[in-house]
C-alpha cells in the first residue's frame, strides 16, 4: 500500500485558523495535533553543539529552512531505535515532495562504540538523507540533559545496552520545538501531524 499524504489534505482540516497561519509562520503554540504531544511550550535542544560523521561542528541552527526530526539512541540498539528509524523513513516518503524538507538527525548516547562509520552506515541504511551526530561523554550527557532525554547503561554479561527516551523531537523550518512522536505512532500517524507543522511553517 502506498499511502501518499499532501499538504492539501492537512490544511484541508485545520479550518480557518489554520488557514490564516499559511500567510507566515505562527511561532506560537496555535497547532492541533491528532497523535503528536505539543511541545510549542517546552524550550529544549537550543544550544547543543554535536559534530556529524565528518567532523563538522552542528547545532540546532544548521538545519534552518529544514524540518529536523531528532531521535536519541544507539546502533547497537536491539528494536526502539531501528523501528524508529525505519519509521522516520516510511513517513519521508508518504509526505511525498514535502519529505524533502524532513531532516532525521541521530544523535548517539554511545559514543565509546558508535564511531563516525558505524554511524554514517546505520542511518543511511534507513535513508540516505539521514544524518548522524554525537560528542564526547560530556557533551552527549550535556546535549540529552538539554532535551529532558533519559538514558542508563545496563550490563548484559561482559558487555552493556542503553535503556533511554524514545521520542522523536520535531522543530518547524525556522528551529522552533513543535512536538514529540512516541514510539506508539504508526508511520501514517506522524505523517499527518508533520505535514500539519509544514503547513504553517
Amino acid at each position: 500500500m502506498n499511502e501518499l499524504l499532501t499538504r492539501r489534505h492537512v490544511v484541508a482540516g485545520l479550518g480557518v485558523l489554520g488557514l490564516g497561519l499559511l500567510a507566515g509562520c505562527d511561532m506560537g503554540s496555535g497547532l492541533s495535533y491528532k497523535y503528536a504531544k505539543d511541545l510549542s511550550n517546552e524550550i529544549l535542544g537550543r544550544k547543543f553543539k554535536l559534530r556529524d560523521v565528518d567532523g563538522n561542528e552542528m547545532m540546532l541552527g544548521s538545519f534552518r529552512g529544514m524540518m529536523p526530526m531528532i531521535f536519541f539512541g544507539f546502533t547497537q540498539c536491539p528494536a526502539v531505535c531501528p523501528t524508529a528509524l525505519a519509521r522516520a523513513a516510511q513517513a519521508k516518503k508518504m509526505m511525498g515532495p514535502d519529505g524533502d524538507r524532513l531532516q532525521v538527525v541521530f544523535i548517539t548516547l554511545d559514543p565509546e562504540r558508535d564511531k563516525p562509520a558505524m554511524l554514517d552506515a546505520y542511518v543511511k541504511a534507513f535513508d540516505p538523507t539521514f544524518i548522524a551526530l554525537s560528542g564526547t561523554l560530556e557533551e552527549t550527557a550535556a546535549t540529552a540533559k538539554e532535551f529532558k532525554v533519559f538514558y542508563e547503561k545496563i550490563p548484559t554479561g561482559d558487555s552493556y545496552t542503553l535503556s533511554h527516551t524514545a521520542t522523536s523531537f520535531v522543530f518547524d523550518s525556522r528551529g522552533v520545538l513543535r512536538m514529540g512522536l512516541s514510539p506508539s505512532l504508526s508511520a501514517k500517524q506522524c505523517t499527518e501531524d508533520l505535514l500539519t507543522v509544514m503547513s504553517v511553517c
